[in-house]
């Protein structure tokens, strides 16, 4: 010991124990405070009862010899932070040349555990800038793994630790996964078996076991816990197909069987799913579904669930059944009883081959939407109003062929709605009055609006809205009405999925009610007898030629609701039905198809076959009281 010190120590100035400290802090060392951090000793002045140190930003700062030895931890010459101050363009060496050699030097210089904060604080400032560490201690983690000498924890606040002898990951990974209790930690566990199974040299022994576990665990959870089975089943089948010696255990757990038995759940369990595994379901529901597929699926379309919804139209494409999904699509619009989602999913994909179902009709189901949204708050139907704000192109795509009658009733529409205040609506409307200035008197109030135009139909077309119409008021009401009762009688309405299914199919039925209501009051029927065959006119044959190529074709010009192209009967309210009607024989006129447009001459007028329906009694009077209110 200094003599210097052994004076104060039978001064009774300092006890031994400090004296034998103050020994190792003679000037030069380095030394670590709570409160300063990192810092050298300058000297000692005995007579002053001081130790002078040398701490970043403040020099020769002096201590009391006993507090200085109560209170500082002396650093040996190998420890990092001493090797940062003697010599830091050689650290800075060691970092891209052997990053495994300075990560031991830390985790050594801190007591061989560390967490990542406290091994970021060593080294950003004057060795990395915060997004140069990012960068190394990525890559650097991957080489630690590797190594063997290194435990390196799943979360962050975990301290990274040291080993004394080396571990390979094969081992680490199998004791990890023996270790794990939650189920979403053995599912990390085994995704983190699967990314490494390469580094197994003897699967049969080391992963054969996991795999009977994983099937174990994925029987005993398929009633209470549906999606970790299915992400355990999808894991295991990873982990066979990567590692062909291993063997499954039980043949009846596999996905499809999975699908099948869980059919009427799926649309609980694919939301638990992580994205790239419920991709995977819904790619597997025609071989485990069969020809049923294409139902569930389309069940699945109204979950509002939106991954599900932009997923399902690709396995409609790839098992080509896209028809299927237009003809849901075309009757879900038509009906007003699409889902947010699915009108979202539609909008933001109208460019390609679903564009034909952007029509006006599409706005009045995105309206609907809206409407039955408004006050359930688990809907996603603010999705689609910042989409119909926010889009300045979706509403003239919907109009961009539109008659001006059509826009005219989708104003009318856009006004009665209750989801948008007065200033949007007015934002609204002007994106329609854009494509047709001469509507602009709808809501300026100019000119009085017209009353609703009549509708020429068939008795035959009238009598199937009629009974559409009966249908829905003597049975589809009712029972809805029923399942609302029953539904509530399930208590608590907030979490109530019957509940809000039936009143939301509720507003579909009524607004259909109200819809049909319109229709019936405004259609006219007729069996297109006698029709003036001197011009083209409802209830006539057209006969046209082709100017340019000779071909001929002919039209049927029928009432509102008869359109059949597929055997040439049209409507008269469709573009080509106007642009026929009133033309006389030899007449040239022009058609235009989506973009192509042709010029074709009329070569004949014969009248159509009369509506052999007979009228009803009912639906003649009311026409004829219709007739005499106008």
């Amino acid at each position: 010991m200094d003599a210097e010190l052994e004076k104060l120590v039978e001064a009774g100035k300092l006890t031994a124990r400090q004296a034998d400290h103050l020994q190792e802090l003679k000037p030069g060392t380095f030394c670590l405070h709570k409160s300063w951090g990192f810092g050298r000793v300058a000297e000692w002045n005995l007579l002053l009862n001081q130790v002078l140190i040398d701490f970043p930003g403040k020099k020769a700062h002096p201590m009391q010899l006993s507090y200085a030895a109560e209170n500082l931890t002396v650093i040996p010459p190998a420890h990092f932070l001493a090797k940062k101050a003697t010599d830091l363009p050689g650290v800075k060496a060691l970092v891209k040349k052997d990053p495994v050699a300075l990560m031991r030097n830390v985790l050594e210089s801190l007591g061989g555990s560390a967490t990542v904060a406290q091994v970021s604080q060593m080294l950003i400032g004057d060795i990395f800038s915060e997004p140069e560490w990012k960068r190394w201690w990525d890559s650097t983690k991957k080489l630690l793994n590797k190594e063997g000498y290194f435990s390196i924890p799943t979360k962050k606040s975990e301290p990274i630790q040291l080993r004394g002898e080396r571990v390979s990951r094969a081992d680490e990974l199998i004791k990890f996964f023996n270790q794990t209790r939650q189920p979403k930690e053995q599912v990390a566990a085994l995704e983190q078996i699967i990314k490494f199974h390469h580094e197994f040299d003897k699967p049969e022994a080391q992963l054969q076991p996991i795999v009977t576990e994983i099937e174990n665990v994925a029987a005993r959870n398929k009633r209470l816990n549906a999606p970790l089975t299915f992400e355990l089943v999808m894991a295991r089948d990873d982990l066979l197909a990567r590692s062909p010696a291993l063997k499954t255990t039980n043949l009846s757990l596999t996905l499809t069987r999975l699908i099948a038995d869980e059919q009427a759940r799926l649309g609980a369990i694919l939301p638990k799913l992580p994205a790239a595994k419920e991709r995977r379901v819904l790619q597997a529901l025609p071989a485990a579904l069969g020809e049923t597929w294409t139902t569930r699926a389309l069940q699945m379309m109204l979950s509002n669930h939106a991954r599900a919804v932009m997923q399902l139209p690709r396995v409609f494409a790839e098992e080509g059944k896209q028809d299927e999904l237009r003809a849901f699509l075309e009757r879900g619009i038509r009906d007003h009883s699409v889902t947010s989602e699915i009108l979202v999913w539609l909008c933001k994909e109208r460019v390609g081959e679903w564009r034909s179902l952007v029509m006006p009709d599409l706005l009045a189901a995105i309206l609907s939407a809206l409407e039955r949204d408004q006050h359930n708050e688990n809907s996603r139907g603010s999705k689609l109003r910042d989409l119909l704000l926010d889009d300045r192109e979706l509403i003239p795509d919907m109009f961009v062929d539109a008659e001006v009658g059509v826009a005219r009733d989708a104003m009318r529409r856009l006004m009665l709605t209750p989801v948008f205040d007065e200033l949007t609506k007015r934002s609204l409307l002007a994106r329609i009055i854009k494509l047709y200035p001469e509507l602009e008197s709808v809501i300026t109030g100019e000119q009085k609006e017209e009353k609703s135009e009549a509708l020429v139909v068939s008795w035959s077309s009238l009598e199937r809205r009629k009974s559409e119409y009966e249908e829905l008021v003597n049975k589809k009401i009712p029972e809805n009405s029923k399942e609302i009762g029953v539904a509530r009688s399930y208590g608590d309405l907030r979490e109530n999925f019957e509940f809000k299914a039936a009143k939301e199919m509720q507003a579909v039925l009524m607004r259909r009610k109200s819809e049909l209501e319109t229709a019936l009051h405004n259609a006219r029927g007729t069996a297109f007898e006698s029709p003036d065959t001197s011009q083209v006119s409802i209830g006539t044959i057209v006969g046209l030629r082709d100017s340019d190529t000779g071909k001929e074709e002919s039209y049927t010009l029928l009432g509102a609701w008869d359109g059949d192209p597929d055997r040439g009967i049209i409507s008269y309210q469709t573009a080509i039905g106007q642009a026929l009607l009133g033309h006389k024989l030899g007449e040239i006129v022009t058609l235009t198809d989506h973009e192509d447009t042709r010029r074709f001459a009329i070569i004949s007028i014969d009248p159509a076959p009369v509506d052999v329906t007979p009228p009803d009694p009912s639906l003649t009077e009311v026409a004829a009281e219709a007739v005499a209110a106008d």
